[in-house]
């Protein structure tokens, strides 16, 4: 070989290594979400943010409706086309991710130390030994109420059922506003706002949902069946028609001026901010008596994985590890507020509601929502059968004691420890 030629070679090795590393740094990673309500606050601000910081790394939100991203997100996984990132729901549906072999463990990245066990837990194997997404956020339950009407009835924010039973009498009584929106349509919020809201106080939060998983208390229990009873108290105070009515009727309902109170999550408060011409409050669930300690769902909503199959891991980690981080939290906590960041790191929240949301938390107990964890893993779901029994329990087609009986047996019909 002459000179010349080695010459050559050398300066062509050269050129595809130089190429190759311009290649390595123009990643581009797509993130796959169920969030499409938040795309705006992806692309206005935690994009630019991270891209700032991370000029060789480009992202792209690419979300799915609500309602069909585990089919989709399915469906790509399997097709080998899925992002890069994958937002995780809580639990037993991310749990099922990684057992597939589509999410990675990322137990070593070290920005999980920012994260405490409780935060972690929604997106660990049940043993703790590995954990699959980052967190993000967490949503509170509670209910939001339209303040110029409470002043307009001079109506004092309810701590106790019974005060919050005379409170909707009284917006009854009136007649000048739906005591509270929420219709029993779509189902889900039958549970979510209804039963699962209410539920804690009766079930006394985290000891009642993990004696329900070690099988030392059942669902048909008081304190599991009682929530029923108080649900079909609601019947006549959420207006005509609340049978048909669907998930954004309530909401429009709400926002219009027409409701006084709306069972809500702490999701609501960006959309309702936008909305609502008046101004709201929030008020946690009632307790039962004066003087009972209060719990709340404050409930493990949104973290983030990698897909196993990435092709660009060393970039998908550092964007995990800046999600991980303070300015991300502080991004997310004001921009989207309602949602609640699960750093460590405290992040000042600016909007009212959301103040008043997480507020709450150094009053009262937190837990997650019941059927979440373990409990909806077989068939029949008691995630979603719980649906079903709240809509029951609200029309009174069906007594507490009813619901209960169902809802134990189809538990115990695969769920060992029930048996």
């Amino acid at each position: 070989m002459t000179r010349k030629t080695t010459t050559l070679g050398m300066a062509l090795a050269t050129t595809a290594l130089v190429a190759t590393g311009a290649a390595a740094q123009d990643v581009t990673l797509t993130i796959e979400s169920w969030r499409n309500d938040d795309l705006t606050l992806w692309q206005d601000k935690i994009i630019p943010a991270f891209e700032a910081e991370h000029p060789d790394i480009s992202i792209r939100f690419t979300p799915s409706a609500p309602a069909e991203y585990n089919a989709v997100l399915n469906s790509k996984l399997d097709a080998g086309s899925a992002g890069d990132l994958i937002t995780c729901r809580p639990f037993d549906a991310s749990l099922a991710l990684y057992e597939d072999g589509h999410l990675t463990d990322l137990s070593d990245l070290d920005a999980m130390d920012n994260f405490s066990d409780v935060a972690k837990s929604a997106w660990q194997t049940d043993d703790g030994s590995a954990t699959f997404c980052v967190p993000m956020a967490s949503v509170i339950h509670g209910f939001i109420y339209n303040k110029e009407a409470f002043e307009e009835l001079d109506l004092a924010v309810p701590e106790t059922e019974a005060e919050f039973f005379a409170v909707l009498d009284a917006i009854k009584e009136d007649g000048s506003y739906i005591p509270m929106a929420m219709g029993t349509n779509d189902q889900w919020e039958a549970a979510t706002m209804g039963y699962n809201n209410i539920g804690p106080n009766y079930w006394k939060g985290e000891d009642g949902r993990l004696a329900l998983i070690a099988g030392e208390q059942k669902l048909t229990d008081p304190q599991w069946t009682a929530p029923y009873a108080t649900l079909n108290r609601w019947a006549p105070y959420l207006g005509d028609g609340y049978e048909a009515q669907t998930y954004p009727d309530s909401q429009n309902l709400f926002t219009l001026g027409r409701a006084a109170i709306y069972p809500a999550g702490s999701w609501e408060i960006a959309g309702f901010n936008q909305q609502a011409f008046f101004e709201m409050g929030a008020f946690k669930p009632p307790v039962r008596n004066a003087g009972d300690t209060c719990y709340i769902s404050d409930h493990t909503d949104i973290g983030i994985g990698m897909n196993a199959d990435t092709e660009h891991p060393e970039a998908a980690r550092t964007f995990l590890a800046w999600v991980a981080s303070p300015e991300f939290a502080e991004i997310f906590g004001n921009a989207l507020p309602g949602f609640f960041p699960l750093s460590s790191t405290p992040v000042e929240l600016e909007d009212p509601l959301a103040q008043e949301f997480a507020s709450w938390r150094g009053e009262c107990e937190s837990t997650i929502r019941s059927t979440y964890q373990i409990l909806s893993r077989g068939t029949p779901n008691l995630e979603n059968e719980t649906w079903g029994a709240s809509v029951a329990a609200i029309k009174g087609t069906k007594t507490p004691e009813e619901l209960g009986e169902e809802l134990q047996d189809g538990l115990a019909s695969w769920y060992e420890p029930q048996q």
